[in-house]
């Protein structure tokens, strides 16, 4: 097996296109320009906390020399002579334009070819760059254990997404207020090295536009559509819509995939948005624990809730909307670009639903009512139903007694019992439905069953659990970072030996800080 370090240096990103002609690394407005060149701060005393096999396994790579793949992932020394640079982009967040943001905390190390594609390595936590404004650049390693594990969880969810290549601590402590409520403390420092064909988010395209540097803007659409939407073809209007509309149909899909896993990104601005339709940017991330379409696990976002699950999909259409006003100078034309907005509305409104109807095992889309799905959202939203455990265990139920099904709810939800009781009915008329639904596809029991677990995941990572790793990491013990990774690699999988992780949220996470209150910096 081939070393790591033998895939072949690819520059694309940093060679074709414009690079910041300064030098000096001090936070300032960088103009025409789609990169700066910087160097990552060397850390104290790295330590290699863990690394991704099965990624590795992908690539049909090895490490033989883990003293230089530290070096290398720390930021301590190249990656084969490769110049680090930091990206420019700006973006809307919270709804608001924010102006120049750009790779704050981000250092792309290396541009390789691996397996005949092009992938881009970055450095999450390695220092400071001239997009860092009044930050340290750095990360610590409780935000970067959740970035890690995540990466690498939603991949195994079958979810599009960045990937975690390794999790490294840097042996300095880093000083964060993790609420922002005035409240600062020293936190041991972590650098996750992530890889993505691309890291071009939405507002690489909205600072060209913002500034009305058409130029720079074309110079990036026609990059990106080279060598990621080359099937499009030449430069053209044409090509331009054709371009919008793959990310519109892209950016669908990621969202419904959050929706079935229930996932809720957390802080999702138009400079975390992938343009490929990845996952992108793991900070106050969280899964539905009961189920509440109006939860975010950001205390950022706490009053307003524009990042709440219910919201994800109204949010990316709001994003998409940013990127057509981009985009718009190329077209010339609103109206073609509002056409594919429309239908962004009309595709999610039947994807949902098949969704949806794939995770009760009904599979006769046409003939399942809308009002059976909403039926079954509400009655798990007043039910207080875990998400995870309800979905999975009527993917296992055979006996279609109501009696039985009645176990499941008690089983599921975070009521008392008594006061689930009174919830009974709306479930009983609701489960009389869905009963004679799959009577009548007459599917059969195993074949539905089997297609089911693969829709509804056991296992997903609860922020207690990303919660009770990180304590342990923080002393020096790093086996439940090992062994939450090791059951993310097969969520959908029964994995009896890790059955204490199939468990509703315990009492003492629903108000504990880094479980139900997350902020950016988490």
């Amino acid at each position: 097996m081939k070393d790591i370090f033998s895939l072949p240096i690819a520059p694309s990103f940093s060679s074709e296109l414009p690079a910041d002609p300064l030098t000096t690394n001090v936070s300032r407005q960088v103009k025409s320009s789609c990169f700066s060149f910087v160097k990552p701060i060397s850390p104290a005393r790295p330590e290699l906390i863990h690394y991704s096999a099965s990624l590795l396994k992908e690539w049909n790579v090895g490490i033989e020399n883990k003293k230089e793949f530290t070096e290398v992932m720390s930021g301590n020394k190249s990656f084969l002579g490769f110049r680090p640079y930091a990206m420019c982009y700006g973006g809307h967040q919270f709804g608001q334009w924010a102006g120049q943001l750009g790779d704050g905390r981000a250092i792309n190390i290396a541009e390789l070819e691996v397996n005949n594609s092009l992938l881009k390595f970055q450095l999450k936590g390695a220092g400071p760059t001239p997009y860092s404004r009044r930050a340290d650049g750095l990360a610590v390693l409780r935000s970067s254990i959740r970035e890690y594990l995540c990466s690498e969880a939603m991949h195994n969810l079958r979810v599009p997404t960045t990937r975690a290549l390794s999790l490294i601590k840097t042996g300095d402590m880093v000083p964060r207020d993790i609420l922002y409520n005035g409240n600062v403390r020293a936190e041991p420092g972590a650098i996750v090295c992530r890889t993505s064909p691309s890291f071009i988010r939405f507002g690489n395209f909205e600072i060209f536009a913002s500034r009305q540097d058409k130029k720079n803007l074309t110079n990036l659409v026609d990059y990106t559509i080279k060598h990621h939407f080359k099937e499009l073809g030449s430069p053209s209007k044409t090509t331009y819509l054709s371009f919008f509309e793959e990310v519109v149909n892209r950016t669908l899909s990621l969202v419904i995939h959050w929706q079935r896993v229930g996932f809720v990104h957390g802080v999702m601005n138009t400079d975390n948005l992938s343009i490929l339709g990845l996952t992108i940017d793991f900070g106050p991330y969280g899964w539905l624990e009961d189920y509440n379409p109006g939860w975010t696990p950001n205390t950022t976002d706490a009053q307003h809730r524009r990042y709440r699950f219910g919201n994800q999909p109204n949010v990316a259409l709001w994003n998409l909307t940013q990127l057509a006003n981009a985009l718009y100078p190329l077209i010339d034309e609103a109206e073609p670009l509002e056409n594919i907005l429309t239908g962004f509305k009309v595709k999610y409104a039947h994807q949902s639903h098949s969704m949806m109807c794939n995770k009760i095992g009904l599979y006769s889309f046409d003939k399942v009512s809308d009002g059976l799905i909403y039926t079954l959202e509400e009655n798990l939203r007043v039910s207080e139903m875990d998400m995870t455990i309800f979905f999975r265990e009527i993917s296992s139920f055979e006996s279609f007694k109501w009696q039985d099904f009645k176990l499941i709810l008690k089983q599921c939800s975070y009521m008392e019992e008594s006061e689930l009781i009174s919830h009974f009915p709306k479930w009983k008329d609701w489960f009389k439905e869905y009963k004679k639904l799959v009577l009548t596809e007459n599917i059969e029991k195993k074949s539905r069953l089997d297609k089911m677990k693969l829709t509804n995941p056991k296992y997903v990572l609860r922020n207690y659990m990303a919660q009770l790793a990180i304590e342990k990491a923080e002393i020096g013990d790093y086996s439940l970072v090992d062994e939450l990774y090791t059951l993310l690699q097969n969520p959908y999988d029964e994995q009896p030996e890790f059955k204490k992780w199939y468990a509703k949220r315990p009492e003492w996470a629903k108000q504990k800080v880094g479980c139900s209150m997350l902020s950016c910096s988490s």
